[in-house]
This record gives structure tokens, C-alpha cells and sequence, in this order.
């Protein structure tokens, strides 16, 4: 199981929608939430408990021992009163967790309570009670942490760390929503504001490709050793069973049941390779018919990880006024302004030996026309090579000595084209332009030393600065091309995330799958596993 305190705020989120009780197993009490909770969880219970019994229920059920912390400091709070009961038996509330106990799967989650028979035993007719008030009490509780802990937190902030996650993890205090979720008992299954509204889209495509593996899935598609790829107009009954795939998925709205690659069927092999992360055409490569012969199986597995890591994401970034947001499998940067999508743009990432780094910054500077400081482990086997094979190496290149560091002087050959976009930060990461425009026309753009080339910068720019008087079009581009380097200052920072999502629900609902050209999901599924 994962290992991560949940703090009493996240407690008090839950427990709070328990607006009922229920007198026995399985049947709901009609009493109304105003008549015993009031503001707060089951205040009114007048049902203390013995404080040394908190230490003896550990020391006889020692896999919850992680709990004991949170769990003592609640009860501390509530001066032992046993909040999961009051006159009329234990809560309604504690039926909807159990509920929600058993259906972890729906979240993603593999992950097992412990002492599942005990839950069992408070909430199925067929199965005995064996433990004491007081014990049952600190049980649901337990179980609470439990579930708030692999649905809400994820695995521990150290883990993340350790596999270069290093975007910060989202800091949620549920005490201001006490309210709010007592009105709404229908916030424990969406809350916007604990979990992203991208961790919910992924949950409904987990619910449909679930539903698609019970039904069986898709077969293997027959693959031709000698094809070099079918076009618009063959035959094949290989064809045939691309209909039937995309069919399946989605991508086609109607399987004819067709062996000849018709415009209708042209349409869904664009929309599949869309959101497959390929460049949209006609022809059917072999290439993409073993990515649709990937099993469903690891389609569901590569969701759930991302589910996982939209759990470390804080909903809050999302409705700031402005942000960049840079998915590095995707290839792609997005400015957001008010919640919508203003601008996009193809980009460069670092090659798997000079990974970019996953990690939020502040925009803060826009350098036009910029020199190139060439970095020490780029002169060492780059620039000195080529100067003793050639002595005119750096001017045949636009490079000068400059107080004994080289550069590139600026210009429309320089290696940061002529714009770059500073978010000051330890690892020297930026945005820039690039001359080697023709590399955005890849589909895998993994080429970089870890900085980031935007293939529409000079229009990133124009967009950022669209509001301010002084930097007009004109003026971005006299200053792109004037030959001296020249930085200018935003007055308003913005914040800039890079991320690594392989899966992604975009505007119209179709589920998007990039390549981990990192290799971070499987290490992350084993990260899943190792804490269950």
C-alpha cells in the first residue's frame, strides 16, 4: 500500500457528507443531516471512548500503523467522541465509504485494505461483526485514510522525486469545504477542486476500454511482411480489420464491414494517428498497424498512470488568469488564458540522454536576437574537436572567445534562432526559436540538449506581448533581426509547466496516447505495484 500521511483537513472533506445513519447492515437511516451533524462531523455523538484504546487497536491491527498519527490526532480533536456513531448506530456515511472501498478499481486503484474481512463484517449481512464499538470506530476511520490516501494523494512525494517529477505537488486543504460538501454528498465522486478535471476524463475512458477488454478487446491485425504501406483504393482483408479496430475505438462511427480503403475509412485513420501522435495522411504504414495491434490491456495500464500522476497535479494551476503548460511527449506547448486555449505550437524536446526536465517556472524574460553561451559539455566534445581539426572552426560557425567561455554571436543562424524565453531556474532550461525548421516536421521531435524549441516563436511572442503598447509586431520582429542582443523584461510573469502526460482527454472527449520516450510509465506502473 502507498505510504503518505493524510492530514485531518482531508478527514473532515469525507466524513462530512455522512448526513444520514443507519441502524444496521446494509438499510439507511431517514434522519436528516440537520439532525445530527451540524457544521461539523458528528459533534453532537455524546459517545467518548477510552483514549488508551487508540494504542491498543494498533498493536492488534499493526498493517494500519501508518494511520496511528492522523487517526490519534482526529479523535484528540473530537476529545474521543466516536464520530462514525451516534444514538441510532454508525453513520450513513460509513456505508458510501465502504461502497466506495470496494470500488477502487473505478479509480485505478489495485490497491487492497488490509483488514478488508473486518469492513466486511460492519456492512455485509453475511459476514459477522467481530470487533468491538470502539474498534469498528477506529476501523472506519482507518479506512477513510486509506481510501482518501490512494485516491486523493497518490504515491509519496519522494517517489515522484526519485523518477524526476519535480513539478510541485499540489497542496489541498478540504477544512473550507465542510460546508459545501455537506450541501453536496456528490462531491466525493467529483471534486474540481481536489482532483483535475483531466483525472476525471481519464476515469471515464478507464470505464469505456474496461468495457471494450470485457467484451474482448481487439484482435491482432494481420500484418503483411512485404507491405510497404495500403493507400486510398486497396483491397485487402487486412483492411477489413483496420475498420473493425477503429471501429471499436471510436475513430469510425460505422464498421461496412468493407475490405476496400474508402474515404470513409481515411477519415478514421486520420483521426486515429491525431490522437496517436502522428502527422495525419492517407497512407497505412506498417509502422501503424503495430501500434494499433498494441493490446487494450496496455492501453488501460498506460491510463491509469497518467490517472496517477493527475492526482499529484493541482486543480488550482488551472484556473490561473494566464499559464504555458509544455507536455513533453506530445511535443507540444499550449498558452491557456481564462481556461481556454489561445495558443499552440509544435516544439523540440531533450533527447533521452538530456532528458527536459519536468518542473514549473515563472516566465519572466523575453531575449531577442540572443547569443548562444555554449555550455562546457558542448565545448569539450563538440568545439574543441572541430578546432583542431579546423583553425577557422568558431568564425566559420559565428563563434567568439568571451571572457574564456565561447558563444555564438547572434543571428539568424544561431543555434537559439532569434528569440528565447527565460524561466529562470536551476537546470538553465528555456524556450527558444531554432534555425532547423525542418525538424518540427518529425514526428518524434526528441533532438535537443533538454531546452525546448518552439517551432512558432516568433508568434509566441507576438501572443504574449499582444497587450502591451510598446511591442507591436513590427517592433518584435526589428528586434528578432537587429543583430545585438536585447532582453525585455514582462510585467507580468507567467507560469510555465512542464509535464509529461502519455495520456491525454482533449476538448472533444477522444483519448490521446504519446509515446514514452522517456520510458516514466513503466517505472511509475512498478511504482504502483511496489506500494499496493
Amino acid at each position: 500500500m502507498r505510504k503518505i500521511h493524510i492530514l485531518f483537513p482531508v478527514f473532515i472533506l469525507v466524513l462530512a457528507i455522512g448526513v444520514g445513519s443507519c441502524n444496521f447492515k446494509g438499510k439507511r437511516s431517514r434522519a436528516t443531516g440537520g439532525d445530527h451533524l451540524r457544521g461539523a462531523i458528528n459533534q453532537h455523538s455524546n459517545l467518548p471512548f477510552d483514549s488508551n484504546l487508540v494504542v491498543t487497536f494498533y498493536q492488534s491491527y499493526p498493517a494500519l500503523n501508518k494511520y496511528q498519527k492522523d487517526v490519534a490526532g482526529v479523535y484528540r480533536q473530537h476529545h474521543y467522541n466516536r464520530i462514525w456513531y451516534d444514538a441510532r448506530g454508525v453513520v450513513e456515511f460509513g456505508q458510501t465509504l465502504y461502497g466506495k472501498v470496494n470500488e477502487l478499481s473505478t479509480e485505478g486503484v489495485s490497491a487492497k485494505f488490509p483488514y478488508q474481512e473486518k469492513a466486511d463484517g460492519v456492512f455485509d449481512n453475511n459476514t459477522e461483526n467481530t470487533m468491538t464499538q470502539t474498534e469498528t470506530e477506529l476501523m472506519l476511520t482507518n479506512l477513510y485514510f486509506f481510501y482518501a490516501e490512494n485516491v486523493y494523494k497518490g504515491i509519496p512525494e519522494d517517489s515522484t522525486k526519485a523518477i524526476g517529477w519535480l513539478l510541485p505537488r499540489k497542496q489541498v486543504s478540504y477544512a473550507g469545504m465542510l460546508d459545501s460538501v455537506m450541501v453536496d454528498p456528490e462531491l466525493l465522486t467529483r471534486d474540481d477542486s481536489v482532483l483535475s478535471g483531466q483525472y476525471y476524463k481519464l476515469r471515464d475512458v478507464l470505464k469505456r476500454y474496461r468495457v471494450i477488454e470485457q467484451k474482448g478487446g481487439w484482435n491482432p491485425i494481420d500484418l503483411a511482411l512485404k507491405l510497404k504501406a495500403y493507400k486510398p483504393g486497396d483491397t485487402a482483408w487486412t483492411i477489413r480489420q483496420i475498420r473493425q479496430r477503429l471501429f471499436i475505438t471510436g475513430d469510425m462511427k460505422l464498421d461496412n464491414g468493407s475490405s476496400t480503403y474508402d474515404p470513409e475509412l481515411m477519415e478514421g485513420v486520420k483521426k486515429y494517428q491525431k490522437r496517436n501522435g502522428y502527422n495525419p495522411g492517407k497512407f497505412i504504414t506498417p509502422k501503424l498497424i503495430r501500434e494499433m495491434n498494441v493490446p487494450i490491456s496496455e492501453r488501460i495500464k498506460k491510463i491509469i498512470v497518467n490517472m496517477e500522476r493527475c492526482r499529484w497535479i493541482s486543480p488550482g494551476f488551472a484556473r490561473a488568469k494566464e499559464y504555458i503548460v509544455v507536455n513533453i511527449p506530445s511535443y507540444k506547448l499550449n498558452l491557456f488564458r481564462n481556461g481556454k486555449s489561445e495558443f499552440e505550437s509544435a516544439v523540440i524536446v531533450g533527447k533521452d540522454v538530456t532528458k527536459t526536465v519536468i518542473f514549473s517556472g515563472k516566465l519572466s524574460y523575453i531575449v531577442f536576437s540572443p547569443y548562444w553561451n555554449l555550455p562546457q559539455s558542448i565545448i569539450k566534445k563538440e568545439v574543441k574537436p572541430g578546432m583542431a581539426r579546423n583553425k577557422n572552426y568558431l568564425e566559420s560557425h559565428n563563434m567568439e572567445w568571451n571572457n574564456g567561455q565561447v558563444r555564438q554571436k547572434p543571428g539568424k543562424n544561431n543555434s537559439l534562432g532569434l528569440i528565447k524565453f527565460i524561466f529562470p531556474n536551476a537546470d538553465d532550461i528555456y524556450m527558444h526559436d531554432t534555425p532547423a525548421k525542418s525538424l518540427f516536421a518529425r514526428e518524434r521531435r526528441a533532438f535537443s540538449h533538454g531546452c525546448i524549441r518552439v517551432e512558432k516563436s516568433r508568434d509566441l511572442a507576438v501572443e504574449i506581448l499582444k497587450d502591451d503598447p510598446k511591442w507591436t509586431p513590427a517592433k518584435i520582429d526589428a528586434a528578432m533581426h537587429a543583430g545585438s542582443e536585447s532582453t525585455y523584461t514582462l510585467k507580468n510573469k507567467i507560469p510555465v509547466y512542464i509535464g509529461y502526460l502519455t495520456a491525454w482527454v482533449d476538448l472533444q472527449g477522444d483519448i490521446n496516447f504519446y509515446e514514452d520516450i522517456y520510458g516514466m510509465d513503466e517505472r511509475l506502473s512498478e511504482l504502483l505495484m511496489e506500494e499496493k
